[in-house]
């Protein structure tokens, strides 16, 4: 079988085939929002779109439910675009070309966009049912979760009646989350003068690639390599040995909840080094491999290059160098409380030289995740210092809440019943050091009981991303009994 629509179940699949037809790239979400709007108007739902332009639909119970308490059920529509650098695909215009790969359904060269594609498909598959018995839904289907949770950020009292909410956006099948990580981004720029390139030197490129990388949160526990923390090693050991090396570009990591697996810097040094810097970096590079065992793919490559416009100024690279050293990155806390469970964390995700209004800059974005707010503020503060030092100007952006597990909620021992009764075994319940929305979910709605749940996802955030294709199977079915068991309303 080579189509994803043609697996079981189907209901499920077929919409999650179209949705990668459907190019949803975070901020980018208008042709799947009009897609999603469509369908439900096709069906008779009724259906709107809030100020931020998130998605609300509502379906009438079935026969015989109508005594049932409401259901809300939400999922978001946007997926992460990641690719590989030698992958020609344009997230904007092209569609995502899923395989199936023995019992995985993933991606050609990009992210597959199972998280979240296969939670809205879920609540298509089940707002487009004629046979399946349910309460009254109440869905939401938010945008831009994973570049900043506008839509969950702006979503506002009054659309909604219902009490119980199943978040269907966590990857791992038998888990069940009642809580997740705040986050807070953190942005610095240090400008930089752009300096002739010295007459006698030559240009190179060095490419860091074959990482692991991976989601933010989810693997910052794994002890992967940062793109951007092994290309600034290689680029001071050289440095060090050849003073007068120049930084001319830095172009390292994509996206701020994706653990940076590419960089790629142009640097010069005198034509005299050429033989020194090629020994350096194949020194270096084995010393990081060694040291890097769980990353068998690791490529660290110098080859030659065309002379740049410029190179950076030499106070600043060194300030450069040395707040990236300084740079935290990977678990600050593992939880005393929850066992396994990283507290808090830093993800150096950018690092890039750009020319802004003819100013030239060096730009760092970093992702702070923690269980507590208080925490995530203070490991944010600390990251932004490391940058400070050298003069950079850093800020503490875009702060999302924790989402604060309640161990007494009655939808929980709901599900943990359902699921014993299907499996014979109790369910885990975990928190999550990811940013959920159910955090930012209870604000307008105080009210709602929420679990996250959802099919095993591996490698999210990267274009290894994969989702295991008997779990979405058991995941389906799962979701239905919850939805059949909802219980009266008081």
């Amino acid at each position: 079988m080579s189509n994803i629509a043609e697996l079981n179940p189907v209901p499920l699949w077929k919409h999650f085939a179209r949705l990668c037809e459907i190019p949803r790239p975070s901020k980018h979400e208008q042709k799947v929002v009009e897609y999603i709007v469509d369908f439900a108007k096709q069906r008779g739902l009724d259906v709107q779109l809030d100020d931020i332009g998130n998605v609300i639909i509502k379906k009438p119970a079935t026969a015989g439910m109508e005594d049932r308490k409401i259901l809300a059920l939400q999922s978001h529509v946007d997926m992460v675009p990641q690719k590989n650098a030698d992958t020609d695909h344009d997230f904007l215009t092209d569609p995502i070309r899923p395989q199936i790969d023995g019992e995985w359904v993933t991606a050609t060269g990009t992210t597959l966009g199972a998280d979240n594609g296969i939670g809205v498909a879920a609540i298509l598959a089940l707002l487009e049912s004629t046979d399946i018995p349910h309460p009254a839904l109440e869905a939401l289907l938010t945008i831009d979760e994973e570049a900043g949770m506008t839509g969950a950020k702006n979503l506002q009292p009054g659309y909604f009646d219902a009490d119980l909410l199943l978040n269907l956006d966590t990857e791992d099948e038998g888990e069940l989350y009642v809580g997740c990580a705040g986050g807070v981004d953190v942005n610095a720029q240090l400008p930089y003068s752009a300096e002739a390139v010295p007459a006698d030197h030559k240009a190179f490129k060095l490419t860091v690639r074959g990482l692991r990388g991976g989601h933010s949160g989810l693997d910052i526990d794994k002890g992967r390599g940062n793109a951007n923390k092994i290309a600034n090693r290689v680029i001071d050991a050289a440095n060090q040995a050849i003073p007068e090396l120049r930084i001319a570009g830095l172009d390292g990591g994509t996206l701020r909840n994706a653990i940076p697996r590419e960089s790629f810097s142009t640097i010069t040094v005198p034509a005299g080094a050429e033989a020194q810097l090629k020994e350096i970096v194949a020194s270096e590079s084995d010393l990081i491999a060694r040291e890097l065992d769980n990353e068998a793919k690791l490529d660290i490559a110098l080859e030659s290059a065309d002379a740049p416009a410029s190179v950076m100024d030499s106070d600043t690279q060194q300030k450069v160098i040395r707040m990236i050293r300084a740079c935290p990155s990977g678990v600050e806390r593992m939880s005393t409380a929850l066992e396994g469970i990283a507290d808090t964390s830093n993800n150096l995700a950018r690092v890039v030289t750009e020319e802004v209004d003819g100013q030239h800059q060096v730009r760092i974005q970093c992702l702070v995740r923690s269980l507590s707010d208080s925490a995530r503020d203070q490991h944010g503060r600390n990251v932004a210092a490391a940058f400070e030092l050298a003069g950079a100007q850093a800020s503490l952006d875009n702060a999302y809440p924790g989402w604060t597990p309640n161990m007494a909620s009655p939808l929980l021992a709901l599900m943990k019943a359902v699921y014993k009764d299907m499996e014979g075994k109790e369910p885990e319940v975990k928190i999550i050091h990811a940013g959920l929305e159910c955090g930012l979910l209870a604000k307008p709605y105080p009210n709602w009981d929420m679990v996250s749940f959802g099919p095993t996802i591996r490698r999210a955030h990267s274009p290894e991303e994969r989702v295991h294709i008997e779990s979405v199977g058991n995941f389906w079915d799962y979701f239905l009994k919850v939805v059949e068991a909802i219980p009266a309303k008081a």
